[in-house]
């Protein structure tokens, strides 16, 4: 390990880990935009959610370094070029969690928020979506970590991040780059599943006073 090496490199080292972050958390984000809507509305015609749900599975099925190869005649190599099939498995692992977080809502609860005037909308974000919100943020963490373990590959194609110093260090013959490339891909995934429970904390407030109670 070459610990001088690190010490000369700290401003590079923090700008690949912000293109690293930059490019695994951005799929994160769109790919919840499109699984909460399209969860919801699986769970409100139950007949459409097989088809997604087999979609969503055959996506996931498919290599990420074959995507990223067809898509550069498409976008180049620009970070869509990773956004896009990130997005995708984002998707995939999102959607049965939106669905099974809806489910799991009781019917209780929806008949209780009829009964006090809710309107459809207004008890979907008042009322179950809260209610689905660990089981939706379960599969967002697996989603956050999948994706920055993913974009890694994405340096094979000449898209930067910390995968940069997994090709450099392969093709130099010189470990302290893969080392210190697995070590700042491990930190971020760490902080950002530290930060998704802490949201997780603080949008479910009832779950702690539940604990606390006992």
């Amino acid at each position: 390990m070459k610990w001088d090496w690190v010490a000369d490199h700290v401003p590079d080292l923090v700008e690949l880990t912000g293109q690293h972050a930059y490019l695994a958390l951005l799929p994160v984000l769109f790919g919840l935009l499109i699984s909460v809507p399209l969860g919801v509305l699986c769970v409100r015609w139950p007949k459409l959610y097989p088809p997604v749900f087999g979609g969503a599975n055959l996506l996931y099925a498919l290599p990420s370094i074959a995507l990223f190869i067809v898509l550069i005649d498409y976008t180049g190599l620009t970070a869509w070029t990773a956004i896009i099939p990130l997005t995708l498995y984002t998707f995939s692992v999102l959607i049965p969690n939106v669905v099974d977080g809806l489910r799991s809502v009781p019917d209780a609860s929806r008949q209780a928020a009829t009964a006090m005037g809710f309107g459809t909308t207004r008890r979907l974000v008042q009322i179950e979506l809260p209610i689905a919100v660990p089981v939706i943020m379960a599969g967002l963490r697996v989603a956050t970590v999948s994706s920055i373990s993913m974009v890694s590959v994405a340096a094979l194609v000449g898209l930067g991040g910390l995968g940069q110093l997994f090709t450099d260090g392969f093709q130099r013959d010189f470990p302290t780059e893969i080392i210190v490339g697995i070590v700042l891909t491990v930190l971020l995934a760490f902080v950002c599943d530290a930060l998704l429970v802490l949201a997780q904390r603080l949008l479910t407030p009832w779950a702690r006073a539940r604990v606390t109670s006992r």
